[in-house]
């Protein structure tokens, strides 16, 4: 595994909120730094058998932030963290990472990881595509954002949801440069 990283998760208001919850848990050994906003809040109500248990564990895991935030340390290039993930990333929020429109404090980090040239991942959660999420997803992906888009694959032969999970946060290890075994790669 690679060196303990800091390493930003901001978890979004998009369907999906497992892939950021699994994510922070298989991030464990690093220092984490969390961000939930408002609507993710209300997502992981619906999607979750108790949120507020899984905001507790999240609380756990590294320093936790709220979303309005904007003078938290992460908001400032001079703290120095080595990664971000957005996993789901809103379209709201990958619209406003494109458009440096850094109206809290996942816009701003990311704004920050993007002028200090550090490695940034969006996992946009979002089905059909319009022409404009794609055009955003285009811009960033032109400066070297990483863009994941939470779709399992099937060549692996998942035989749960937590599989189909595995394989997304498995690419996102991946692009972090971390060691994992989370999905069977193809042979």
């Amino acid at each position: 595994m690679k060196n303990r990283m800091k390493i930003i998760v901001a978890i979004t208001g998009a369907s999906g909120v497992i892939y950021g919850l699994e994510l922070a848990k298989k991030l464990k050994n690093h220092e984490l730094f969390i961000i939930v906003t408002e609507n993710a809040k209300k997502v992981m109500e619906h999607e979750t058998n108790n949120y507020k248990e899984e905001l507790e564990k999240l609380k756990e895991l590294g320093k936790f932030f709220e979303s309005d935030d904007i003078e938290a340390p992460i908001a400032s290039g001079s703290f120095g963290v080595d990664a971000m993930v957005v996993c789901p990333c809103s379209m709201k929020t990958l619209a406003a990472i494109a458009n440096g429109f850094s109206d809290n404090l996942v816009a701003r980090c990311s704004d920050v990881m993007i002028k200090e040239k550090r490695r940034l991942i969006l996992v946009p959660r979002e089905t059909p595509l319009s022409p404009i999420h794609l055009e955003n997803m285009l811009k960033l992906s032109k400066i070297g954002i990483s863009i994941i888009p939470a779709c399992p694959a099937f060549y692996n032969k998942p035989k749960t949801v937590n599989d189909m999970v595995n394989f997304v946060i498995g690419k996102i290890l991946d692009i972090l440069k971390i060691d994992n075994n989370l999905y069977n790669r193809w042979n």
